[in-house]
């Protein structure tokens, strides 16, 4: 249970917050496209891996959403972090196509199947600094005794660029409300970051179903995934 001295806002802005990095989140999608296409998002998603890996680009594998028979993905989401990441995506954010015969039905007709790539920015990530805490002491009520109330052993810690606070008067000691009321906001912080970005991550894959065709950037063909000159 919150302590009820502790003032936490609604809705935390993490974009007052000065220190920030910028970072990538990356979506790799069937839309509803049948099996085929979840396939093409399979072997796409291990081409891109490995330009990432080969231009030096850190990743993080954050969501798989696999097909019905747990072999291929139907959306992929990666975050990425790396400078000058709009040149290396440039290329590949847009509508991708496969020119092949399915892989599943033998006498299919259908030879261009489609998934796309898009991108939508993390504006911030929340970066711990203590040196952006205020810390105000104040004498604890409640039980301890005459020493608790006379000693200004409870601790309120703020955190500036955000405008949240919260209070630790658990111990007798002022060092030990300290270190817990600082452990305290910083999980609220973070779990704060976690949990807006999680309604961005299912806002995007509500857009998966939403898949451009046409005008591919890119083009591949046939099983082996060649990638074809446009």
């Amino acid at each position: 249970m919150q302590d009820f001295d502790s003032k936490i806002p609604s809705s935390i802005n993490l974009n007052k917050y000065e220190k920030m990095k910028t970072r990538k989140i990356i979506q790799i999608s069937a839309g509803r496209g049948p099996n085929e296409c979840k396939w093409v998002v399979k072997q796409l998603f291990k081409i891109f891996i490995k330009e990432l890996i080969l231009e030096g680009i850190e990743y993080l594998v954050l969501k798989k959403m696999m097909n019905e028979q747990n072999t291929d993905f139907s959306s992929v989401i990666l975050e990425l972090e790396a400078e000058n990441l709009e040149h290396f995506l440039k290329p590949w954010l847009g509508t991708i196509q496969w020119i092949g015969q399915s892989p599943f039905r033998k006498f299919h007709k259908r030879r261009n199947w489609f998934v796309g790539i898009s991108e939508f920015d993390c504006e911030s990530q929340f970066i711990w600094d203590i040196a952006d805490v205020r810390f105000e002491t104040f004498r604890s009520k409640g039980a301890g005794g005459q020493h608790v109330n006379k000693v200004e052993s409870a601790v309120r810690a703020i955190h500036l660029p955000t405008d949240t606070a919260v209070v630790a008067r658990d111990f007798r000691s002022q060092h030990q409300n300290k270190k817990l009321a600082t452990g305290r906001l910083k999980t609220i912080l973070e779990s704060y970051e976690q949990s807006h970005f999680q309604e961005i991550n299912e806002e995007k894959w509500m857009e998966h179903c939403q898949l451009e065709r046409g005008n591919p950037i890119r083009v591949y063909k046939g099983v082996d995934f060649r990638l074809h000159k446009l």
